[in-house]
């Protein structure tokens, strides 16, 4: 159990870095995904996913459609973001939408000026409709492959750069979460406090928020994924945040889960089983190790606890540009952990008509284990 203390607000002082305006790759990501790829002479890449674009460029964070083959790399878009492109990408071509051609059009174009046959597009991101009139764009002949979300495999392992503005994001959310610690008082709403960790993350140098806040208190805490209400806290009351934000384009994610007063035996019990799960998960997270594995022992403790069937999700995700990414600590998938992994340890056990607790850390893999990025909010039992 720990008691809010004001000291806690020092530590941050010293734990400051600055984050560097565009993220210097060692290998630019277009070029590493041709060359992962063995993108033939005569093949395109067509990206449409914001995400994938931001990654592929080097940080362009505005509309339009990127295109990609061993002689041009370009993104095509209209006026509202050429200066923009030029700013965040300038390694690639800015080609601007005028003279009556759309985006799809623009790719019919580069794709035949290149003489490029072979086009490979995004299976899992473009809607059918999209992509018919991509194709009939371009016209027949062309072979048309999957991508089979070849980008977000690159994306998985972290350069030391993307490393850096998740460390940062994740020094604000912990900071933001510590600040305000001492504002939380009985009477105010769920949304009330959403919003004051909103605004502190933003006050202290966050881009915007990673997802939408979670604030769930007293019985709302049995909803994993609750939307911060006009519930009024009260003494007693476990109250959970989920909530994160951007640095750089890329995201944190921590959870914590406080008490407003002494809680209830019944529901201190829950906290001491959460809180003793999300350290087992932490120390088992490491280069080697099955995401499967690593679930299943979390799982299996929680359990054992007389829990069955109260934790309900799985036990963490990969973070970065997007907030939920591969691979997953979950029971479906046995991908094997590896160095450069950015993944969240959140195990929580929900109680309907009672409440939840959930405990969260975003967590770098290193040759050693795991660095716990949001590690410098407290975890014990806070009690206010």
């Amino acid at each position: 159990m720990v008691k809010y203390s004001a000291d806690m607000p020092a530590f941050f002082a010293t734990h400051h870095a600055g984050v560097p305006e565009r993220l210097g790759f060692a290998l630019k990501p277009a070029q590493k995904l041709m060359e992962t790829m063995q993108l033939a002479q005569n093949a395109a890449v067509v990206v449409h996913n914001p995400s994938n674009m931001f990654y592929l460029t080097g940080g362009y964070t505005g509309e339009g459609v990127v295109y990609i083959s061993r002689k041009t790399q370009a993104i095509i878009t209209d006026f509202r973001y050429t200066e923009q492109a030029g700013r965040q990408a300038p390694d690639f071509r800015c080609v601007m939408v005028e003279k009556g051609l759309n985006h799809d059009q623009w790719v019919a174009k580069l794709a035949h000026g290149e003489n490029v046959t072979m086009l490979y597009y995004e299976d899992d991101y473009l809607t059918v409709k999209a992509f018919d009139a991509l194709r009939a764009a371009v016209g027949e002949g062309a072979d048309w492959q999957p991508l089979a979300q070849k980008p977000e495999k690159l994306r998985e392992i972290k350069t030391e750069a993307e490393a850096h503005c998740i460390r940062e994001a994740c020094r604000i959310t912990a900071e933001a979460f510590v600040k305000m610690l001492p504002e939380i008082h009985e009477g105010m709403t769920e949304k009330q406090l959403a919003i004051r960790l909103d605004f502190l993350q933003l006050e202290l140098g966050a881009q915007c928020n990673s997802f939408d806040t979670i604030c769930a208190s007293g019985e709302n805490g049995s909803l994993p994924h609750a939307i911060p209400g006009e519930r009024k806290v009260r003494k007693g009351d476990l109250i959970t945040f989920d909530f994160g934000c951007k640095v750089g384009g890329y995201c944190s994610d921590m959870t914590r889960t406080v008490a407003l007063g002494e809680p209830s035996a019944e529901m201190r019990r829950v906290y001491d089983t959460v809180l003793e799960a999300q350290r087992m998960g932490r120390e088992a997270l490491a280069p080697g190790k099955s995401c499967f594995e690593i679930d299943k022992l979390v799982r299996d403790y929680i359990d054992s606890q007389g829990y069955a069937g109260r934790f309900g999700h799985g036990l963490g995700h990969a973070v970065g540009i997007d907030i939920h990414e591969n691979p997953r600590l979950s029971t479906g998938c046995h991908d094997v952990v590896e160095v450069g992994h950015v993944l969240t340890v959140e195990p929580g056990i929900y109680i309907p008509g009672l409440g939840g607790v959930r405990i969260e850390d975003t967590c770098l893999v290193t040759e050693s284990g795991n660095d716990p990025l949001t590690g410098a909010a407290p975890k014990e039992l806070i009690i206010l």
